[in-house]
């Protein structure tokens, strides 16, 4: 088995890019719903979260409201480490997990999908890289069109993050999505090329 993170900044086209690898074969296993899961309703994690942030991060069903926790992290970085002290552990519990089980399974390209994996130094601990990117004044008109955020709540959203010439050049393979469907999906067969030559490489040398 051979796994590989993917990465990019909000907004880049991320979700996109994973969902074609899947139609490649690959298994993703996705941050952002282990993140979910790791805050989920009668959790240690949700519970630490409520104890550090207050009620007030909560619907009325006692389930994580996360648009008002982003809002508070998103620009209070101290927030944002504690919130990431509580997150971050549960995720790589469930990430592992996930992966021992595709481990497991015979499955041959494990691909986890990890939004800030330069922001917490993960980058050293897969078999390559795949960084999703776009310009910032693309990913700053996604935010706002198709999210609805006000101008300034994606600007802090986008600062939050490492600026992506920063990620390019820790990253193994890129793929630049500023153009339309046809040419994201030649540029991700392109990357999938690669890292299917690289397992069978792998493959033929265990």
């Amino acid at each position: 088995m051979v796994h590989f993170a993917l990465t990019g900044n909000i907004a880049a086209g991320k979700s996109a890019v994973a969902a074609l690898l899947a139609r490649h074969g690959a298994t993703i296993i996705d941050a952002d719903v282990l993140a979910r899961e790791a805050v989920a309703p009668g959790t240690p994690g949700l519970a630490a979260v409520v104890d550090r942030f207050g009620d007030g991060v909560l619907v009325a069903d006692g389930s994580l409201d996360r648009a008002a926790l982003r809002a508070r992290v998103f620009r209070d970085p101290v927030a944002r480490d504690a919130l990431n002290a509580i997150v971050h552990p549960a995720v790589r519990r469930l990430r592992d997990e996930a992966v021992a089980a595709a481990r497991t399974r015979g499955d041959r390209i494990v691909i986890s999908d990890i939004p800030l994996l330069f922001e917490v130094g993960l980058e050293q601990a897969f078999d390559g890289v795949i960084l999703v990117d776009a310009p910032e004044a693309v990913r700053l008109e996604r935010l706002v069109r198709d999210r609805h955020l006000p101008p300034t709540d994606a600007h802090a959203m986008i600062a939050a993050q490492w600026p992506s010439a920063r990620k390019r050049a820790g990253a193994t393979w890129i793929i630049d999505n500023d153009g339309d469907r046809a040419a994201l999906a030649a540029r991700v067969e392109a990357v999938w090329e690669a890292i299917d030559a690289r397992a069978a490489g792998r493959s033929a040398n265990p």
